[in-house]
């Protein structure tokens, strides 16, 4: 009797090891998380938008190359760096020479050099693409030699201001990308860096189009009028017809600007970085979803910045939003950070993750100084944050 309840004992021991050792080896998956490389897309954009505005990045090759040095170790893979700005070119532009007087920004540090090229050059060595970003698009500073030689150029509220100010700090003025002279300086300029620089691709945003408040300029107004039987513009800037037909306009130029980029090099990537759609075309009458559903964006990267995970989701989840996902590789903007506006790492994990959990192709980052240099935690901490979103590198998505 007692040896037959011994061998009753062994036999359950070996059930039960028998259990434990299948969960062990079958179940581990459901009883632990997965490891974070596993959860990791195949390809992903990890790009950084790189200016010269509240940021040292750009004013000395030591620091340009220290930044993609730094971008490199921590696997990122997409570089975005400003070529136009405050009026001027970060590299030495002929056409800029031409119609300002001006070769390259004049600032100290940008002066002798050729920022886009040092970029592009360090960057593909480093295995990165290069989408140079024309930041400051129709927009220029009231003072710039480009405003005061080109007067007839510039777009007006209905009053005759021709004044827009960012942020209450800067006096801005706008290029009316209606004008055909205009038209033909931006194409002029797009045309000189896709001829002579081995880039990746051009990036367009918001600055592609121009506040809703302006189109009351003398040309615009003569054309509103030439095709609406005499009619004056409506007074309210708000108007649906007026905002469309000027968007249109915009979207005309940006397909026959496309075209021009195509024909000199057929795989340079047409990215543009704007706004929520409601936002873009009723305060910059930037109707990208019209632009992508033309085919004419190749790669859309959302700026969603936004302070809580709700907002941030529920842009995402625009149905203009899903259908460019289903066309083109889709990134989201991810805000790291302003001078006097510091983001927790935190919330820029929850929103990376989130890009994740809904398969968009990527994110990026505005803009290197705030990725460590803006933030509630230390530059360290923020490094490793960093490392640990993107513990190993990867391919961007193809179109």
């Amino acid at each position: 009797m007692m040896l037959k309840k011994i061998k009753l004992r062994q036999f359950f021991k070996k059930q039960i090891w028998l259990i434990v050792l299948f969960v062990f080896s079958f179940g581990f998956c459901f009883l632990n998380p997965l490891p974070v490389h596993s959860q990791l897309p195949k390809s992903e954009i990890r790009g950084v938008w790189l200016t010269n505005i509240d940021s040292d990045v750009l004013f000395s090759p030591q620091n340009t190359e220290n930044a993609i040095a730094s971008l490199q170790e921590l696997n990122f893979n997409t570089l975005y760096p400003t070529v136009w700005n405050w009026g001027y070119t970060l590299y030495p532009s002929q056409v800029a020479e031409k119609v300002t007087g001006i070769k390259i920004d004049p600032v100290e540090g940008l002066q002798n050099r050729d920022v886009l090229q040092e970029i592009i050059e360090q960057g593909h060595k480093a295995k990165m693409s290069v989408i140079p970003w024309f930041e400051f698009g129709f927009m220029a500073p009231s003072d710039s030699k480009l405003a005061q030689l080109h007067p007839e150029w510039l777009t007006q509220r209905l009053n005759g201001d021709t004044i827009w100010w960012e942020g209450n700090v800067h006096q801005r003025v706008w290029l009316n990308p209606i004008h055909p002279e205009v038209q033909k300086f931006i194409t002029d300029l797009v045309v000189e860096i896709v001829s002579n620089y081995d880039l990746d691709g051009i990036q367009f945003d918001d600055h592609f189009g121009y506040p809703s408040d302006f189109g009351y300029d003398n040309y615009t107004v003569k054309l509103y009028q030439e095709e609406h039987n005499g009619q004056l513009p409506p007074s309210n800037p708000k108007n649906p017809e007026w905002i469309q037909w000027r968007a249109d306009k915009i979207t005309n130029y940006l397909e026959d600007l496309f075209h021009t980029i195509k024909a000199i090099k057929q795989n340079v990537i047409i990215s543009v970085s704007p706004n929520p759609q409601e936002f873009s075309l009723e305060n910059f009458l930037l109707d990208w979803e019209k632009w992508e559903r033309k085919g004419l964006i190749e790669e859309l990267i959302l700026q969603v910045y936004r302070d809580n995970l709700n907002s941030f989701a529920g842009e995402l989840n625009q149905p203009e939003v899903k259908a460019a996902k289903e066309h083109i590789p889709v990134g989201i903007g991810v805000l790291s950070g302003l001078k006097g506006r510091p983001v927790d790492f935190n919330l820029i994990k929850g929103q990376v993750n989130l890009t994740r959990n809904k398969k968009f192709a990527g994110v990026s980052f505005f803009f290197y100084e705030s990725l460590w240099n803006f933030g509630p935690e230390t530059v360290k901490q923020r490094q490793l944050n960093y490392q640990s979103l993107f513990p190993n590198s990867l391919i961007r998505p193809q179109l």
